[in-house]
């Protein structure tokens, strides 16, 4: 028993916290069926022969648009995913990785240019010499560019 590891254990729990489904909201987070979303439908079903309410929560994927759906019971809890934004400089753009910079200074260059019409709007406005700002969100050790700022001076 005592030579048990437990050092290296990651169940990634500390990236979301339950919330009981009755206490979600529209326009916040929830996972669905594996992926981080953002709630744009919600409904509540009465309470029926034996005896839960059930709430079915449609939902969109915050990275690729996705839809999802899920019914839970309103006591039971459902995994929130704990998301953050950033905002970052972009310096530079090179073979599909953006350059960026943050606040302190500080320089990355692991994240890709996103598809569609937000990559191509980073590429020509990179091509034009611009300085913009992108924001980046995060969730489920997961981080994509998800907008476009003008940079205020």
């Amino acid at each position: 028993m005592a030579d048990d590891d437990f050092t290296s254990g990651d169940s990634g729990a500390s990236a979301t916290y339950p919330v009981q489904c009755s206490a979600l909201r529209k326009n916040g987070f929830v996972m669905l069926k594996g992926h981080p979303c953002k709630i744009v439908d919600m409904t509540t079903s009465k309470t029926g022969k034996h005896g839960h309410a059930k709430v079915h929560l449609t939902g969109l994927d915050i990275f690729t648009q996705k839809k999802y759906e899920d019914i839970c019971p309103s006591t039971h809890n459902m995994d929130v995913p704990n998301v953050t934004r950033k905002d970052y400089q972009v310096v530079d753009l090179s073979e599909g990785y953006l350059t960026l910079m943050d606040d302190s200074g500080e320089t990355r260059e692991d994240l890709k240019v996103p598809e569609g019409d937000l990559g191509k709007d980073i590429e020509k406005r990179v091509n034009g010499g611009e300085t913009f700002m992108v924001s980046v969100m995060k969730a489920i050790d997961d981080e994509h560019v998800v907008g476009i700022k003008n940079m205020t001076s």
